[in-house]
């Protein structure tokens, strides 16, 4: 048995051929779960907001989020879906991605973790991998000269797979 890890062993199914279905139902029922451990309230606005954000694995910016909201019945005013972005974002059930200011739904919401951000210019999807803290060479560095890594966000943008081979 080999140790290697290849690339699923690290990414979102993203850049993947999944079931997305099941790829979004497993992550809202992980949302659930974590909500009642935590004693936090998913309402029916943060609710649709980690839908609208588990429909696909490409970002979504606020106002994308607001216009769906609207659509869907609820109150589009844009503190309704920052303090439900805010949310979903502080209780590890979402990512904003600070270079293309939109948020995606966290791929690994039952573990903490430092992701990085694989994004397709082409095709806008985001591909959600992470590293232990503790074990990238940013952290070892960082603590050889003393300093406490608090929070950490690498965004990467390239093209995927499939996006590089259209293009050939």
């Amino acid at each position: 048995m080999s140790s290697r890890k290849t690339a699923s062993d690290f990414s979102t199914p993203a850049f993947r051929q999944h079931d997305h279905g099941e790829c979004a139902r497993s992550l809202m029922d992980a949302a659930h779960d974590l909500c009642a451990k935590r004693g936090l309230r998913l309402t029916p606005v943060r609710e649709k907001v980690l839908e609208l954000l588990l429909k696909s694995h490409a970002p979504l910016g606020a106002y994308a989020i607001l216009s769906e909201l609207a659509s869907a019945g609820f109150r589009a005013q844009p503190p309704v879906a920052y303090r439900a972005l805010d949310f979903l974002v502080e209780n590890g059930l979402a990512h904003r991605i600070e270079k293309i200011n939109a948020f995606v739904a966290c791929s690994q919401p039952r573990k903490e973790h430092s992701p990085i951000f694989m994004i397709c210019n082409d095709c806008h999807q985001v591909a959600e991998t992470s590293v232990k803290p503790q074990s990238s060479s940013l952290d070892r560095t960082a603590r050889a000269i003393g300093f406490n890594i608090q929070h950490t966000v690498v965004e990467a943008q390239g093209l995927c797979a499939q996006c590089r081979e259209r293009m050939l």
